[in-house]
């Protein structure tokens, strides 16, 4: 037994931390229950944010395309929080993770008229690695450098290439770097846990 939490801890799932990682991928996945009817209520959609349903500005981050779509980002979700859960606070990392979902929207408004919807975690989920990467250079951790030069190459095959094959799907790339600025804004100016 003392194995299994060691393993747990090591993986950052004990305790709260375990119970708040179960609660957020669950929450991935039971929006999926909600089918098309609820994809469609709840996506970013540009017609209806003009017409003044705001909520689309959170809710698009946390519903998926399809079953598929989903556990990807939750499997995306359960490997960042493995590497990077105890970097920062759990009020630090909700700024974080709202720096990075203020900055895809405001990306995909402004920057990318021609995005009509856009459903999905994986902005946010790329801004989570940016600013656990900062957290790992500001301790002078030698993976800061790997994590960091991961990120700069997907992002940079993403821009000059498409998204990556096994992606799948309709990807939003541009979402991903959107996500990256505004983690690694907000990351900036909070100071890593020890």
């Amino acid at each position: 037994m003392n194995h299994v939490h060691r393993l747990l801890k090591s993986l950052n799932c004990d305790g709260p931390w375990g119970l708040a990682l179960l609660a957020t991928c669950a929450s991935l996945l039971l929006l999926d229950l909600t089918g098309e009817h609820g994809r469609i209520l709840l996506r970013y959609d540009r017609a209806a944010l003009a017409g003044g349903e705001a909520w689309r500005l959170l809710t698009a981050h946390v519903v998926h395309l399809d079953l598929r779509h989903a556990l990807l980002n939750g499997c995306g979700l359960v490997l960042m929080w493995a590497l990077f859960a105890r970097d920062y606070t759990g009020w630090q990392w909700l700024l974080v993770v709202l720096g990075a979902v203020v900055a895809i929207d405001a990306g995909l408004w402004l920057l990318d008229s021609t995005v009509q919807w856009y459903v999905g975690s994986s902005g946010a989920l790329h801004g989570i690695m940016a600013a656990g990467a900062l957290a790992h250079l500001r301790r002078r951790e030698p993976d800061g450098w790997i994590l960091t030069g991961f990120l700069a190459a997907k992002l940079t095959w993403e821009h000059w290439v498409g998204p990556l094959p096994v992606a799948g799907g309709v990807v939003v790339v541009d979402a991903h770097l959107y996500g990256v600025i505004g983690a690694a804004a907000v990351a900036a100016f909070l100071k890593p846990a020890a």
